[in-house]
């Protein structure tokens, strides 16, 4: 169990894509300064690749890919302090079983902290009692922390956990449009695409082409599409329609001006003008510079697409009004609601969440976790989770998964890339290619 009187805390992070792994880690590092950071990434078809965690940009002091069962036993061995589970909320919700388990009856134990890694706007209810259960469960804004405990109190659970901060990785240089930061370069327009949002080849085919005809329309400008993975990649979600194939189909190709890029969004943003999205927390990335931000209605203004969570803020245009040179202005007073912290005052967001976790971590006792799902309260909702991450209704390893050997060493060892990869490959494209037909032939 932990040490209370080291002076460097030990930080373990358990991720289960790219963008989970950079919430986790940086929001590690905010809340705990001077820590040895330890990254686990949950085995699964969104694990990241080696590109995707360099373009990332969190680092850790050791990173190994790892199961969730195995996970337990390695968090149980470890003399951690803090444990950042930056996960979907089935895996936060089994792993917090598994520890509960493990640490039964354990005078001390490590501090577990949870959230979201952006703007929440589908499953609420869903993702938060899922989540229910850890020391500390983040909320990346006043608008967050409210809603969160609203549903906590609304099923007669404790909502102490909430607190209030704001995402880890808003920074940078505040947005001058004269260019006098960094290397001039032409007035450049970034499309932050998404990869399941929309989810529609007519949707997405759209939204690109209406980029390339801002590109056309100014020729002046660059427009660029900012995409978040290589073919073949997943991120936290699954994206069907990659922009890249779309794009290699786009009559007449792209216009000079007009590109796909990859790469850290910071990076990015360091030489945007106009960031568009449709709900990316890219958006939030943008307006906590300045830059002006344009949340897109050209296809509504829809919970599906999540741009719903943008009413009031002053962002919402479409590409017409865009190529009619609008620049939206943001609200205010949504802006602080959101944790944006646009005027000043982003390193203070996080000062309550650093006190309530050093003040857990150097308590005597903390008591057991207690997650709201039971085997009582969710008889049957509960066990499936579980089972998912080979854990028995009661936190207990199932048969077969306690007995398999625990891999050992660094991140996806050379040897194994090869065929690793292979068969995510051949998954991939079921996803991608055979279900959606399947679909479709099903509709006919």
């Amino acid at each position: 169990m932990p040490s209370r009187t080291h002076s460097s805390p030990r930080v373990a992070v358990l991720a289960d894509s790219d963008t989970r792994w950079k919430w986790g880690a940086l929001t590690a590092y905010r809340i705990q300064s001077d820590i040895r950071l330890d990254g686990y990434l949950l085995r699964g078809r969104a694990t990241p690749t080696v590109r995707q965690l360099d373009e990332v940009g969190a680092r850790a002091d050791a990173l190994r890919e790892i199961r969730g069962v195995d996970f337990v036993r390695s968090v149980d061995r470890t003399r951690y302090d803090v444990v950042v589970l930056a996960c979907v909320g089935g895996a936060v919700q089994a792993m917090l079983h598994g520890l509960a388990r493990a640490w039964r009856g354990a005078r001390q134990r490590p501090v577990v902290v949870t959230g979201y890694v952006g703007v929440v706007y589908e499953k609420l209810a869903d993702g938060l009692l899922l989540r229910h259960g850890a020391d500390v469960v983040l909320a990346n804004s006043r608008h967050d922390a409210d809603r969160f405990r609203e549903v906590y109190r609304g099923v007669g659970a404790d909502d102490g956990s909430v607190v209030e901060c704001a995402l880890p990785f808003l920074g940078g240089d505040r947005y001058r449009a004269d260019g006098a930061t960094g290397t001039p370069h032409p007035y450049t327009v970034v499309f932050a695409a998404q990869p399941s949002v929309p989810d529609s080849r007519a949707d997405r085919t759209y939204l690109l082409r209406r980029a390339v005809e801002h590109a056309r329309k100014h020729p002046d400008r660059e427009v660029l599409v900012k995409l978040r993975s290589k073919p073949g990649e997943h991120t936290t979600h699954i994206e069907e329609l990659p922009y890249q194939k779309l794009a290699a189909k786009a009559p007449g190709g792209l216009p000079a001006n007009c590109r796909l890029v990859y790469g850290n969004m910071g990076e990015v943003l360091d030489r945007t003008d106009l960031m568009v999205t449709v709900s990316s927390t890219a958006a939030l990335e943008s307006l906590h510079r300045g830059i002006p931000t344009a949340v897109l209605t050209d296809l509504g203004v829809r919970e599906v697409l999540g741009n719903h969570h943008f009413l009031g803020s002053g962002c919402l245009a479409s590409w017409d009004e865009l190529d009619a040179g609008h620049r939206p202005q943001p609200d205010a007073g949504w802006l602080a609601r959101q944790g944006v912290a646009a005027d000043g005052g982003y390193e203070r967001a996080f000062d309550a969440a650093r006190t309530r976790v050093t003040a857990l971590r150097t308590a005597d006792r903390l008591p057991p976790i207690t997650p709201y799902y039971t085997p009582r309260t969710a008889p049957g909702y509960l066990p499936g989770i579980l089972a998912r991450h080979g854990l028995d209704p009661h936190g207990e390893p199932l048969a077969g998964h306690a007995e398999a050997p625990e891999e050992t060493g660094g991140l996806r060892r050379v040897a194994r890339e090869t065929v690793r990869e292979a068969a995510r490959g051949a998954y991939r494209h079921g996803v991608q290619r055979v279900a959606p037909a399947i679909r479709r032939w099903g509709q006919l």
